[in-house]
């Protein structure tokens, strides 16, 4: 099996020879019928509708303009799936747009968390980047080997999207029915935020006999509780008839309660019927090896992921994640024997404190 960087490097060069013959052919078509649309123009740009399937674009020279390219194999997503997934069809997703895709900005921590991470290297070969806009695209192509780009008509996800503005909403949903499609198409999938530090491999501790696992912003201390508070940002759903009508429920659900983002629309119909009548089994992750700013992680010999969730603002949520990085490193600098008996605790939240579940209960 090539390593990730050989994998890495190969795809790269593929990238960049379709890119050019993609180009050359177009100059081709257009001398040969240049005659025939001398009076219209050269270029037309291809929409895409909310329930189209998902469409790709290639980066383009010029800044300001890319064309859509809905026939690209190389890049469709069903062949970027099956290249990032490991042997039981289990991809790892996240999303990605032009705010968190600058160099040095939560991208970057994300992937380094991976590499620094215990054993959590070699799950880059299954992550995919699901990027949001043309520039996010450009930048997964410099830095990692699985890319996708999702393109939504009248929607522009390139800017931070605020908690709760219409530009959010519209991007959560549009999560929740893309997820919905990798399930259809029969892959198992962990969904996690960019935000979300991967430290330890998580799959040997997820229950293998669940649909929907998720992580939680407060856990009650039994999994199937259902008054556990989840958290969208990281779960592990397995494809299966239980859990591609969930999906649909759920994005369907948001016309019952509009207003509401992905996270309380489930909050809502966790206790409603059809999850029974489904038969679906939802397991709700222990922030003690899920954790987050919200409900952090007290042990660094048990935490799998740290989520800056319970956060306001890309400034405060990059600074605490840096520092998150700085513990981390910290710690596996030590000699097993300290490791064991440490009492080391994360330096975080710091910026991010005011929007931890406790401050609020307290205040």
């Amino acid at each position: 099996m090539l390593s990730y960087s050989s994998s890495f490097s190969f795809r790269r060069t593929l990238q960049i020879f379709l890119l050019f013959a993609a180009i050359s052919l177009s100059c081709l078509v257009v001398l040969r019928e240049l005659d025939s649309l001398r009076d219209f123009p050269l270029f037309s740009l291809t929409t895409f509708s909310d329930s189209s399937p998902a469409s790709l674009f290639l980066p383009s020279l010029d800044d300001d303009y890319s064309e859509p390219f809905a026939d690209a194999d190389e890049f469709g997503l069903d062949n970027v799936l099956r290249d990032a997934a490991t042997e039981d069809r289990t991809v790892i997703l996240t999303t990605l747009n032009q705010a968190w895709a600058s160099p040095n900005s939560v991208i970057d921590l994300f992937l380094e968390s991976f590499r620094i991470g215990n054993r959590t290297h070699q799950l880059l070969n299954h992550l995919v980047i699901i990027a949001l806009d043309k520039k996010a695209f450009v930048r997964c192509l410099d830095i990692h080997i699985h890319c996708f780009a999702l393109v939504t008509e009248g929607v522009d996800f390139h800017s931070e999207a605020h908690f709760m503005t219409p530009d959010y909403l519209k991007m959560m949903w549009r999560r929740i029915d893309f997820l919905r499609t990798v399930l259809e198409i029969g892959y198992n999938f962990v969904f996690t935020d960019a935000d979300v530090m991967w430290f330890r491999d998580p799959f040997p501790f997820f229950d293998m006999n669940a649909d929907f696992q998720i992580a939680c912003d407060q856990y009650l201390g039994i999994p199937e509780d259902l008054s556990n508070r989840p958290n969208g940002g990281f779960n592990y759903v397995k494809s299966n008839n239980r859990s591609i009508e969930f999906y649909k429920y759920w994005y369907s659900s948001r016309e019952t309660y509009p207003k509401f983002h992905d996270q309380d629309v489930l909050n809502k119909i966790k206790y409603e019927p059809f999850i029974d009548d489904i038969g679906l089994k939802i397991r709700f992750l222990d922030t003690a090896y899920f954790g987050g700013f919200c409900e952090p992680s007290k042990d660094l010999n048990r935490v799998l992921t740290m989520h800056a969730n319970c956060c306001v603002g890309l400034k405060s949520k990059l600074h605490d994640l840096r520092i998150m990085l700085e513990d981390w490193k910290r710690y596996m600098s030590m000699p097993p024997y300290v490791k064991g008996s440490s009492s080391s605790v994360w330096r975080v939240p710091q910026y991010c404190r005011f929007g931890n579940i406790s401050s609020i209960r307290s205040s």
